[in-house]
């Protein structure tokens, strides 16, 4: 087992050390080096935006079987949706919502529901940590009567007063988007996260910095709510591996509160497991200098299988004997 070493090395010392990077500034505590978080370059999220759309039509098809319809219709509402997030004018969204993912969570019981409440209280806790969110919803869960699927049944429900007026509520406040009849909502969401937003963002960078005065967790935005693990995607055949676990590791945060009873919830605390602010594959970094000393080489860290999430290998050959060589 490789020993842990947490102690700062001097700045011509040769590091081969198992280190714990800090989960708050990213930063390596052996070499002081930062950690990146490794994006989609443009054309992957190009590439990432086209799979989507290839996606669409290839699912709207199987839908469709032998019904004679336009089978590029998927595509076209996709694109439509694109569109509108790069031309609608307002806050740029930095929380995508899974809806049905957050209105289905822990329903499976005899009084379980698609359950409007807890879409509202998702939206809400996201506001109050400064962010502003999108909910995506599927067309059906939007109609007066739905067939609702909680595990445990599948009944016919009906929208009571309060439930509509949540989605009066968000449609209103522009944080609702509603996909069309026959539309895979994931494919969505998804393509949200790689938006340009162009006219709302203006040119401002929404990702949000380690430290921030605001205390929001730092990270890429707009990230994805959602529990989805996404296994049975055809993305995964569209896109490579790599990319799609960059993609996932830079978007994705999984969420936890206690079920709510209709309107009711015992516990309306709710819990976040952020995505990646710095990146979880190998990278490597420039060291900071110490004096008049402008760097001490480039710092390397390999993440390890069976280590922590944090834990790192860190190798660095400092400039200074790196040069020795040459």
């Amino acid at each position: 087992m490789t020993p842990e070493n947490d102690v700062i090395a001097d700045h011509d010392e040769l590091v081969v050390s198992r280190v714990t990077v800090d989960g708050s500034t990213a930063q390596c505590p052996r070499t002081k080096a930062t950690l990146r978080l490794i994006l989609l370059e443009e054309d992957q999220r190009r590439q990432l935006h086209d799979s989507l759309l290839q996606g669409a039509e290839s699912q709207y098809k199987d839908f469709l079987g032998t019904k004679k319809k336009d089978v590029a219709a998927a595509a076209k509402h996709l694109t439509n949706f694109a569109n509108w997030l790069d031309t609608r004018e307002g806050k740029p969204f930095t929380a995508i919502v899974d809806g049905a993912n957050v209105a289905y969570y822990m329903q499976n019981f005899d009084q379980g529901k698609f359950n409007f409440h807890q879409l509202e209280f998702m939206v809400d806790a996201l506001e109050k940590m400064n962010e502003h969110p999108l909910v995506i919803l599927p067309n059906k869960y939007l109609r007066k009567h739905f067939h609702a699927n909680t595990g445990s049944s599948n009944y016919k429900q009906t929208l009571n007063r309060r439930e509509q007026a949540i989605i009066d509520k968000l449609t209103k406040g522009g944080k609702l988007y509603r996909c069309p009849p026959m539309c895979l909502d994931d494919y969505y969401w998804m393509l949200a996260s790689v938006s340009d937003q162009t006219v709302s963002r203006n040119g401002i960078d929404l990702d949000v910095p380690p430290g921030n005065e605001e205390g929001r967790w730092p990270g890429t935005r707009p990230m994805l709510i959602t529990n989805d693990q996404m296994r049975d995607h055809r993305l995964l055949d569209l896109m490579e591996a790599r990319l799609f676990r960059r993609w996932y590791s830079c978007h994705i945060v999984n969420y936890n509160f206690t079920a709510f009873v209709d309107n009711e919830c015992i516990d309306r605390e709710i819990g976040f497991s952020t995505a990646d602010f710095f990146s979880r594959e190998i990278q490597g970094n420039p060291t900071p200098g110490y004096g008049t000393d402008t760097g001490s080489g480039t710092a390397w860290h390999f993440p390890i299988s069976d280590w922590d999430a944090d834990e790192r290998l860190c190798i660095r050959i400092p400039s200074s004997k790196q040069n020795v060589h040459k």
